[in-house]
């Protein structure tokens, strides 16, 4: 191969550069040296070209300087070529080498790095995974002082192989002293955790909470170097709060080293006086808690029926107060109203805590904001926490209340409360909006009562981070209640300094932080470009199961766009747009004598053979997938939408036209 005279010039120079980076001049002077000390003193002979460089292939220089000069393809070369597809399996091309990051030499950081895990026994008989073989995997997430991290995912293993670092930087909170270098004795009184939230990933996608830890990370202000290293066992969640399920090997470093470190024993005495404080506060609030309670049977026998929940258990097993579950939060550019909120909320997954065993019984559960969104789904009450919290954020005055749905289940919803006294019910799980207009009782049977749509039936008490309110209404059936929450003799209030003591900002370092959201790492149109593709596939596979071939109509697929995105921003807005168009546009599409048919639906995850499999057992789905006629034409569109934490609403329409044939 010849090139011509200024591309080989211009070779010449970047291997000349490279070779003066790498310092090969001297370190061939120090092989020559050597060499001839070796090898020429006795004998005093002329030393070879051949002798050098097989003195130089030796020492391995030669294969140094060949891995540094990495030729890049041309760019519009590999443009050319396809993409290749994603690996299904982590496989690491090249040793792990933690990436540089320019630190601010004015600011302190934390860094910590996991140096992998042992004894997560429970992947004990755990095959080793083949290249290429889809496995489950581990992901840490991690969460300090308003910065998120996530590891890369790693096979699941007895001894998982976690070598990542996290650069925390470690600020101050008054304002105006943000940007000074905090000492020792500053941070000490920065009891902030950091949050560590373990996550299973199957093969099939589903993720499961596997633990839920908080690193007290100070311990690294007495260590002479700055450096410390810490084992750190994690415990199960739900009822497994008890149970080890692995530990982590942590080391602990200070950038820029402390010039004084504390004493151990300085340490250890805020940690007690901490501990101490918090429990003084929630020993207060629980004494006061139990007095509230008191009051509020002695006004009605029938309210120890009413599900009025003061206190609730986190996945770790803890007793918190359901006010500390709830504060404001703002979503940043990431969410733009109040329903855009509502929505985002309702596209993260449901599903009830496990339980083991049987008898039916539901596990009390109520996830840390972390670990809900690293999970990305969890029960009502985390979807009810914090679409309040984000409702806060937008300004309204928005709590959770706490009731049941038909035939008795237990459920938590929002309720906001307008400043013209407009009540309105928000549902977290499904985005939908209801407003309550009380019935009176007390009317005559000819005054026309309000009818409720709203699947809420008995409501037993209202929270938000400041309030929490007992309905002592004579009746806690919703349809009757009046929310008016000044009038005492209706609600029973608790004291808001009561609260503020157990409940941010006046809270104890017991009560974890809330995390910022983080925006999607999912590209819409490719995630829907690909499960397209897939459920061609599978559709295209069907048909020939049962004798048909399929030719698929790429125009009217197109053409369903527009009306999947019009059931979006219905779902978003509840504003219904641009379906006279779309009408319109099918009408053009289909000839004369020919039928038209489609059939939307939607999901909140991305499994194509789950999607197939629930269309299916659609009977109109299952009627256009299987179409039988004369000049049969399929579509398929596939549209997802991108919220906040990688939530994804899918919508997916099938279609087909054909001649109708008496």
């Amino acid at each position: 191969m010849s090139l011509p005279p200024e591309k080989a010039s211009e070779l010449k120079q970047i291997i000349h550069q490279q070779l003066l980076k790498m310092d090969v001049h001297g370190r061939i002077r120090e092989v020559l040296a050597e060499t001839i000390r070796e090898e020429l003193a006795p004998e005093h002979q002329q030393l070879s070209t051949e002798d050098l460089m097989k003195a130089l292939r030796q020492r391995g220089i030669i294969d140094d300087v060949m891995k540094e000069l990495k030729f890049v393809t041309d760019v519009n070369e590999t443009e050319r070529t396809s993409a290749p597809k994603p690996s299904t399996h982590f496989v690491d091309r090249e040793p792990p080498v933690l990436k540089k990051t320019n630190i601010d030499p004015t600011r302190r950081y934390l860094y910590l790095q996991v140096l992998g895990g042992k004894a997560f026994l429970e992947h004990l008989q755990e095959p080793e995974p083949l290249p290429g073989q889809i496995c489950s995997t581990f992901t840490l997430c991690l969460h300090f002082r308003n910065q998120r991290f996530r590891s890369k995912p790693v096979p699941c293993a007895c001894e998982p192989d976690f070598q990542d670092g996290f650069l925390l930087e470690i600020h101050r909170d008054s304002l105006g002293d943000g940007s000074k270098m905090v000492d020792a004795t500053t941070m000490l009184s920065i009891c902030d955790p950091v949050h560590m939230v373990l996550i299973k990933t199957d093969t099939f996608g589903e993720t499961t909470l596997v633990a839920s830890y908080f690193l007290e990370w100070r311990s690294v202000l007495a260590a002479e170097n700055g450096i410390t290293n810490v084992a750190v066992e994690l415990l199960g969640v739900g009822t497994e709060s008890k149970v080890s399920v692995g530990v982590l090997n942590i080391r602990l470093e200070m950038y820029p080293q402390l010039n004084k470190t504390l004493s151990s024993e300085i340490i250890s005495t805020q940690f007690t006086l901490e501990r101490q404080k918090t429990a003084e506060k929630e020993r207060l609030f629980l004494v006061y808690a139990k007095q509230w309670w008191r009051e509020y049977l002695q006004i009605r026998p029938t309210h120890n029926t009413r599900l009025v929940k003061i206190f609730a258990q986190d996945e770790n097993g803890v007793n918190r107060p359901v006010c500390s579950y709830v504060r404001p939060l703002r979503a940043g550019r990431l969410l733009d109203t109040p329903r855009q909120a509502a929505r985002f909320v309702s596209v993260l997954g449901h599903e009830r805590a496990p339980v083991i065993g049987g008898g039916g019984g539901k596990q009390e559960q109520w996830c840390t904001l972390l670990s809900f969104l690293c999970r990305n789904k969890g029960d009502c009450e985390d979807h009810a926490n914090l679409l309040c919290s984000l409702l806060l954020g937008f300004g309204l005055e928005a709590f959770v209340c706490v009731g049941t749905k038909a035939k008795g289940v237990p459920h938590t919803w929002v309720m906001t409360c307008g400043s013209d006294g407009t009540i309105t019910f928000w549902e977290s799980l499904t985005g939908h909006r209801y407003i309550h207009r009380a019935i009176n009782p007390d009317d005559p049977p000819i005054v026309e009562q309000p009818k409720p749509l709203y699947p809420y039936r008995t409501i037993g008490c209202i929270f938000n981070h400041q309030k929490f309110f007992g309905n002592c209404q004579p009746s806690d059936a919703v349809e009757v209640c009046v929310f008016d929450l000044h009038d005492e003799s209706r609600w029973k209030p608790m004291s808001g300094e009561a609260i503020k003591s157990v409940c941010p900002p006046g809270a104890t370092s017991s009560v974890p932080p809330f995390p910022p959201l983080c925006a999607s790492t999912i590209d819409a149109a490719v995630t829907s470009n690909e499960i397209e593709v897939q459920l061609r596939i599978l559709v295209s596979e069907h048909r020939k199961d049962l004798g048909l071939s399929t030719v698929w109509d790429d125009q009217l697929s197109y053409l369903l766009s527009p009306a999947l995105a019009a059931y979006e921003l219905e779902r978003t807005t509840g504003v219904s747009a641009g379906n006279e168009e779309f009408q319109d546009a099918v009408r053009r599409a289909v000839p004369n004598g020919h039928t038209f048919k489609g059939f939307p639906i939607h999901f909140v995850h991305r499994n194509a053979r789950r999607v197939f499999a629930t269309c299916l057992r659609s009977p109109f789905c299952e009627e256009i997938i299987c179409c039988r006629g004369d000049q049969v034409r399929l579509a398929v569109r596939v549209r997802v939408f991108t919220y906040p934490e990688s939530a994804c609403a899918v919508w997916i329409m099938f279609a087909c036209k054909y001649r109708s044939v008496l």
